[in-house]
């Protein structure tokens, strides 16, 4: 179903199911974006601040948007990416990990120049088994209005 932005509530939240990440899966993101030991190099990563391989913290932020997106929280609605107004990455994911995200709807704005299009603020939360918050993000997406006015 395609959702506008007159369809969005301030707090209206949605959660993922929950994902756990693999070894395997940080390693190849890693080699391929992030190539840092501590990401890549098992043993040198074991030496290290962390003592494990951990997630590089673009792999936790790229999750989030897969995860959101197939829990189903615009729809079918295609929405414009904006931007990131902040983005704290809180706690090292390590493999084995298994992470939710929630995210809730924190802002609503109507475009004064182009009253055709709306802007949604959510806050992102990424959460580990434990409940401990690894990821917070605050997100801006554009989306289209039913009416112009």
């Amino acid at each position: 179903m395609k959702r506008y932005f007159e369809d969005f509530e301030i707090g209206e939240t949605w959660q993922s199911a929950p994902v756990t990440m693999t070894e395997a899966e940080i390693i190849d993101y890693a080699k391929a974006y992030d190539p840092q030991p501590i990401h890549t190099d098992p043993e040198a990563a074991a030496n290290g601040r962390f003592g494990s391989v951990i997630a590089s913290g673009w792999q936790v932020a790229a999750l989030s948007m897969r995860v959101f997106v197939e829990s189903g929280g615009y729809g079918d609605t295609p929405v414009v990416g904006m931007g990131i107004e902040s983005l704290r990455w809180r706690r090292p994911v390590r493999p084995g990990d298994t992470l939710t995200v929630t995210r809730e709807v924190i802002g609503l704005e109507r475009s004064e120049k182009r009253p055709e299009w709306g802007t949604i603020r959510t806050q992102v939360a990424m959460a580990n088994q434990d409940g401990e918050v690894v990821m917070t993000l605050v997100s801006l997406g554009q989306v289209a209005c039913r009416s112009k006015a």
